[in-house]
């Protein structure tokens, strides 16, 4: 069965332009043209993955990632933005509120489906020996993409499930930005490299009883981050 794709964009054309291309790669994909739309189409037909515009009538992307991500019906969608701006801070929010991954306007359509691919393979079945990572009280079991802390169940977004997973492979050891980027995302950002930042500090409030004092990642300045060691 096709996966669902739902492209979210207010501008007809580009959605149109989107859909076709998706279409040509074998996805089932809808279109929304609005906010409460998009919102309706996710609550309702629970689509694989949402290319999301953010700047929308009614209801922006911004509003639309944060009740995805509230509503535990729906809350591992993963979400691709969409953005005509150029300022990293617009990025920055939308990666902090819980998007898998953001193409700048204008983009290439083949790129568009090159991400869609990206994400969709790591939402996906892991493709790793069926086995339990844990560190304290943290399990990650690679097979079932499930997390929990201390006996309670996470929900993590692809993106933060696999780049937690690249942690907890390797305890104790620093990794940079680039190693989580390239080994644990498995293609090239495109974008700052400090957009990992973003999806750290979302991991942390998942995580983290004290997020401001982490207990599980730990950063090294002017490095990366590191699982503590057991």
């Amino acid at each position: 069965m096709s996966q669902k794709i739902l492209v979210v964009d207010d501008d007809r054309q580009i959605a149109r332009l989107v859909r076709s291309y998706l279409e040509q790669a074998g996805y089932d994909v809808k279109v929304a043209y609005d906010g409460e739309s998009a919102w309706q189409g996710i609550r309702h037909d629970h689509p694989d993955l949402v290319v999301l515009d953010l700047m929308l009538p009614d209801r922006d992307g911004w509003d639309i990632t944060r009740a995805v991500r509230m509503d535990p019906s729906v809350a591992r969608t993963p979400i691709i933005m969409l953005t005509a701006r150029g300022e990293d801070t617009d990025r920055i929010v939308g990666l902090e509120l819980g998007a898998d991954d953001y193409i700048t306007k204008p983009f290439n359509p083949r790129e568009v489906v090159a991400r869609v691919r990206a994400v969709l393979r790591r939402a996906g079945p892991a493709a790793l020996p069926a086995t339990a990572l844990s560190v304290g009280g943290l399990r990650l079991d690679a097979e079932r993409r499930e997390v929990s802390v201390d006996g309670q169940a996470v929900d993590l977004t692809p993106t933060e499930f696999d780049l937690l997973r690249m942690l907890m492979e390797h305890p104790g050891h620093v990794l940079t930005r680039t190693d989580l980027i390239e080994k644990g995302l498995g293609y090239e950002y495109a974008g700052l490299e400090r957009t990992v930042d973003s999806h750290i500090k979302n991991l942390r409030k998942k995580l983290e009883s004290d997020p401001a004092n982490p207990t599980y990642i730990q950063t090294v300045h002017g490095v990366g981050y590191r699982m503590r060691g057991e």
